[in-house]
């Protein structure tokens, strides 16, 4: 039996977002941050690395290695995807070119959150009560009104901005959960039969998934998927409804989603993915209230705005748990919950939070009270509006030296920065921020009734703060996060025709000095073969177990502008026979 419906809808509340905009939001908080730059440190331009490894002739596609090391994340298809597009786009810069699919997948994951919201949204249980005398919300305008706010919201999250346009396994993975996650959601509309659709969709999520390097969390939401179908199998039609024909339907999604589940658990023991990667806060040896305390920190900035609206709707829809439209991303969220309580990457295993998030978070609108509406506009307001002040008068300090106060700290924390000035960097910042000024002003009109119209500060704020760094700001966060000034500097000093042997050196710095440097690098060994050494600082301590010291002189000690923990140590061959005299150590920076 149905319990009663919280959401009270009339049809005026369900205007649709139009298109033009929903889509001119997606593409101003897609490309920038993909655009303009080099590879950042550190996962990213690690990745990059490895990818650009791959598309060499000795590369091993099923061991993905960047001079034998192994990067974070044991993953295949991202780097695959990568070093496609690099052998397929010769004629870009291979940097830009690894992107292009990266984008693909960031606007799929927005594609595939809308959809699936959308057909949450269609399910009875989800629908607005009836009016007695007519005049409720047309269960189809409905349904798009809810799928554009979790699209909005999802877009507002502060912790999607990043991670979401670096070219990381990370990415992969959230495209591919987001793609399950509309498979199961569309699953009542959809026969598992069709070749192309849902069914489709669900093969590809959850073995991309498996392949990104998350095997155990695929097996863990394809046993949900399972589980949501079977209680909606069971529990989910009305007396009138649950004929032969629909419980035979989702019967053969069940069969599917556990075919499925089980065809990419060999995969991913065929291929040796399965990890042990259990990290229990304190397990380093730091205090666990410590490591609590961090990640509590990271579940409330990450996840803004959509965790509080998705609490709101857990407890407005406290009578319909098991319905499908809650069940469904409550259990992705908590999922990637869990991974980020019990792995390292505490940050990026929560990324994949973001999408079921929104959509809990989209079906908070129809019960959340005007005063909560108002609260989370001006609050939105004053501190989007704040932050994009504090972006303009800071890039005005960089290139005017006006106000002084910034302008010295941007010289202390980058130093050796030249600013420049780019006319269409300027343009596109000041025609988004007209556009946050006359979305404010449609805001506050009070004509606009559409139940989507909450998250639309959010979104736009997140976007315009987004677009504001990765256009007035982006020539200084390219000097910060770029290993480019060190790998240059690095390169001056050695002959670029002769190889450089590496010890302690990261896949990130391997990459950059690849990239950047244009040097040919090889792990170091007692039987030095090239005529200069790169080292990491912090591997000085034990540099003598791995060479022969006395054959090595000391010549430069390279450090990074932003950052004076990262330097680099470079030697050069004394002889390439027998050292005349033992090289000394240098003194550490």
């Amino acid at each position: 039996m149905n319990k009663p419906s919280p959401a009270i809808i009339a049809q005026s509340a369900v205007r649709r977002l139009p298109r033009w905009a929903l889509l001119l939001f997606c593409v101003a908080y897609i490309l920038p941050g993909f655009l303009g730059r080099g590879p950042w440190k550190n996962e990213d331009i690690a990745a990059f690395g490895v990818m650009r490894e791959l598309t060499s002739a000795a590369a091993n596609w099923l061991q993905p290695q960047l001079l034998g090391q192994v990067t974070g994340f044991d993953a295949l298809l991202p780097y695959w995807l990568g070093a496609i597009a690099i052998k397929l786009l010769p004629f870009l810069d291979p940097a830009l070119a690894v992107r292009i699919p990266f984008i693909l997948l960031l606007a799929l994951t927005l594609l595939a959150t809308w959809y699936a919201v959308y057909y949450l949204a269609r399910s009875p249980q989800a629908q607005p009560v009836a009016f007695a005398f007519g005049g409720e919300a047309n269960p189809v305008d409905y349904a798009r009104a809810i799928a554009d706010a979790g699209l909005l919201a999802l877009i507002a999250s502060l912790g999607l901005a990043q991670f979401s346009h670096e070219t990381t396994p990370a990415l992969a993975q959230l495209s591919f959960t987001t793609l399950a996650f509309y498979a199961m959601a569309s699953s009542p509309y959809r026969r598992a039969t069709q070749i192309i659709g849902p069914a489709l969709g669900l093969l590809a999520g959850l073995a991309g998934l498996a392949l990104s390097g998350a095997p155990t969390l695929a097996l863990l939401l394809g046993v949900g998927g399972m589980l949501v179908e079977s209680t909606h199998r069971r529990w989910g039609y009305s007396s009138k409804e649950a004929d032969a024909a629909s419980k035979q339907h989702s019967w053969h999604w069940v069969l599917l989603i556990a075919g499925i589940t089980l065809a990419v658990s060999l995969l991913s023991f065929g291929l040796d993915l399965w990890r042990w990667r259990i990290h229990l806060p304190g397990a380093d040896g730091q205090p666990a209230w410590n490591d609590w305390k961090g990640l509590g920190r990271l579940l409330l900035w990450f996840t803004w705005p959509a965790w509080p609206l998705a609490l709101w709707t857990l407890w407005g829809w406290r009578r319909q748990l098991a319905s499908r439209h809650v069940a469904l991303p409550l259990w992705f969220a908590g999922m990637a919950v869990l991974s980020t309580l019990t792995t390292t990457a505490s940050d990026r295993s929560l990324l994949l939070s973001l999408p079921p998030l929104a959509a809990l978070a989209a079906f908070a609108l129809p019960t959340l009270k005007r005063s909560v509406a108002s609260l989370i506009d001006w609050f939105t307001l004053l501190f989007f509006t704040g932050c994009a002040i504090i972006i303009w008068v800071i890039w005005i300090a960089m290139q005017t030296g006006v106000p002084r106060q910034p302008a010295a700290n941007v010289a202390k924390l980058a130093p050796g920065f030249e600013p420049s000035f780019s006319l269409i960097a300027f343009v596109t910042a000041v025609a988004a921020t007209l556009a946050w000024a006359w979305l404010v002003r449609w805001r506050t009109g009070a004509h606009q009734a559409a139940i989507w119209k909450s998250l639309v500060l959010p979104a736009g704020g997140a976007t315009l703060c987004w677009l504001l760094l990765m256009t007035l700001w982006m020539p200084l966060l390219d000097y910060a996060r770029s290993l480019g000034p060190l790998s240059r500097q690095v390169a001056s000093l050695v002959d670029k025709k002769s190889c450089v042997e590496i010890y302690g050196v990261g896949s990130a710095q391997a990459a950059a000095l690849q990239y950047h440097g244009q040097l040919e690098l090889r792990q170091a060994t007692p039987q030095a073969s090239c005529p200069y050494l790169v080292v990491d600082v912090a591997a000085q301590s034990t540099l003598s177990s791995a060479v022969n010291l006395p054959d090595w002189a000391f010549q430069a000690t390279v450090r990074k502008p932003t950052d004076k923990t990262e330097n680099m140590l470079v030697y050069k061959r004394v002889s390439l026979n027998r050292p005349a005299s033992p090289a000394a150590a240098p003194p550490r920076p």
